[in-house]
């Protein structure tokens, strides 16, 4: 089962791969750079030789980035725009560079103008960086949103229309927010509920885009719109849900990555329920 932490690059970013591993992950997801700030300094050739050389000395499996929330992709003003698709096309450098297979980012948000034309902007930014790079290696992931202010990715909708206008299977793909569905209203927790979603989900999707999941309980009740994470059990989702993901057989291969609120003692205890419910599907 690949799960695990989104671990610190504290120190040295290879450090991150020891923080996983630590905590039982077999897999992690980083910041491969300081997310607050627009510009970073370039990656070391002995920082990508460390990161690549700890990674391939471990038992984790699979690394996912996450891009900076600073990035806006489909914001309708010219300069930050600019500032975003540079910044993006930094990302997936540093993931080239680095080895990571799956980039994972926040489509964007509209900032009241048009939905449509600021999904096109989106992808418009990510087509340039793919065809820039064709062989990079990179799976280009796509993160639903909770529908919070005017951030698009928070339907299924959304990310079909995105997907349609990357038109690459086989680089692109989506990253499932639990949490995030939740507070956009997708109800899990049912039965009725999480038939529901996964018919839409293979009808306007395909499930061969689903490239990993994010794994949160929500503090904030069922379409609330608002993305405040809770440690699995705890929210508002409750264990269920992680125990259906855990068991079902769709997701065997598919990375799960943990972004609760706990430290490592919590993640490891995260860690350790989703396997054994794993275990216990047989």
């Amino acid at each position: 089962m690949l799960i695990g932490p989104h671990a610190s690059i504290a120190g040295d970013i290879a450090n991150a791969i020891a923080h996983g591993e630590k905590v039982g992950g077999s897999c992690i997801q980083i910041f491969t750079r300081n997310q607050r700030t627009w510009k970073v300094k370039p990656l070391s050739e002995e920082e990508v030789e460390r990161f690549r050389n700890a990674l391939a000395e471990s038992t984790v499996r699979e690394v996912m980035s996450h891009d900076s929330y600073l990035i806006n992709l489909g914001s309708p003003e010219p300069d930050k725009l600019e500032k975003s698709r540079q910044a993006f096309a930094e990302e997936a450098e540093r993931c080239a560079q680095l080895g990571i297979r799956l980039l994972n980012f926040h489509p964007g948000a509209h900032m009241n103008h048009d939905r449509m034309e600021c999904l096109e902007r989106i992808a418009e930014g990510v087509r340039q960086v793919m065809d820039r790079n064709p062989d990079d290696g990179v799976i280009y992931t796509l993160e639903n949103t909770a529908g919070q202010g005017s951030a698009v990715g928070n339907t299924l909708e959304d990310l079909a229309v995105l997907l349609e206008l990357l038109d690459d299977s086989e680089r692109t793909g989506v990253c499932l927010d639990t949490c995030h569905l939740f507070a956009a209203g997708y109800d899990l927790v049912s039965e009725e509920g999480w038939e529901a979603f996964w018919q839409e989900f293979e009808g306007r999707v395909g499930l061969q885009y689903l490239r990993a999941f994010h794994l949160n309980d929500a503090k904030k009740p069922l379409g609330s719109r608002v993305d405040r994470h809770e440690n699995l059990g705890d929210g508002t989702m409750g264990i269920g849900v992680f125990k259906r993901i855990a068991q079902d057989p769709r997701f065997i291969n598919v990375p799960m990555f943990l972004e609760t609120p706990g430290l490592d003692d919590v993640w490891e205890k995260e860690i350790a329920t989703m396997r054994a419910f794993r275990q216990e599907a047989g």
